[in-house]
């Protein structure tokens, strides 16, 4: 029988350097996946920068943010930014907060961020705002008290991303791959939404065509795709690293057991098969 904790903990590390490669998630941000088998548990990092997290530093908490198993690791002060989202919404799998450069000026400027091209509408019709000032007054602009998390997760409502002004955003999905996919091309939509403000007037999606490019693009296929693509970039920026420091980084060997899913090729038939002469 697998183990689907191990499987879980290997992928959750994968998604965190999966997006530090892409420049989404720097020495801040995390990503969580609800735990595969009891819903009323997540599994985060460690208190650790994306980039360096391995399996081992995965660990398991329960809604109200209590270590299943007992530990003396740093942990990350925005816990309940995951924990709530998940006691909020059931059908959420997988979520990331993240600061990344293309989203921050929508945080700042409060500009609507909005579907712009097809893999963009994976974000959702809507991006709600959240406002730490609206319930909380002056802050230190991190979510860290449970009633923070459940205002955050309450601005979510049954949408897909949330910006948080001054702050970041944050992104939830069914599925961590999902997850993968979803954050990445919103943070694509934002830059292009911004870098098209320069040209003149910026059309959004029809309210139609968000539901149906995200349907399509939302399947297996297209996030299968993506992902390999993913993955493969950071295997081979992690080769290099390894190349070039003569050591061997931080899990290398889940980057390798995570190689691009490889489906059987059906022979290409080119005609009868000549006689060697």
């Amino acid at each position: 029988m697998p183990d689907n904790l191990a499987t879980a903990r290997q992928q959750i590390s994968l998604a965190n350097r999966l997006l530090a490669n892409e420049g989404i998630l720097d020495a801040f941000g995390h990503v969580s996946m609800r735990h595969p088998s009891n819903p009323k548990r997540f599994l985060i990092s460690r208190h650790r920068a994306p980039k360096l997290v391995e399996p081992s530093d995965v660990l398991e908490f329960t809604l109200d943010n209590k270590p299943v198993v007992p530990t003396d690791a740093r942990l990350y002060g925005e816990m309940v930014i995951h924990s709530c989202i998940y006691e909020a919404r059931s059908d959420v799998h997988a979520v990331c907060h993240h600061h990344a450069p293309g989203i921050l000026p929508f945080c700042i400027s409060g500009t609507e961020l909005k579907p712009v091209y097809h893999l963009g509408a994976t974000m959702g019709a809507r991006v709600p705002f959240w406002d730490s000032r609206d319930d909380f007054g002056a802050t230190a602009l991190v979510v860290t008290r449970p009633e923070e998390g459940r205002s955050l997760a309450k601005a979510l409502d049954h949408n897909w991303t949330v910006l948080m002004r001054r702050h970041g955003a944050t992104a939830v999905a069914t599925d961590l791959r999902q997850l993968v996919f979803r954050t990445i091309y919103t943070c694509r939509n934002a830059e292009l939404q911004s870098q098209a403000h320069a040209h003149g007037h910026v059309a959004a999606l029809s309210a139609e065509e968000i539901e149906k490019a995200a349907a399509y693009n939302l399947r297996p296929g297209p996030i299968e795709r993506a992902w390999d693509f993913w993955v493969r970039r950071l295997v081979e920026a992690e080769a290099l690293v390894s190349a070039a420091t003569g050591a061997r980084g931080p899990s290398r060997q889940a980057a390798a057991s995570a190689k691009p899913s490889a489906r059987p090729r059906k022979p290409v038939r080119t005609g009868k098969r000549r006689k060697a002469r």
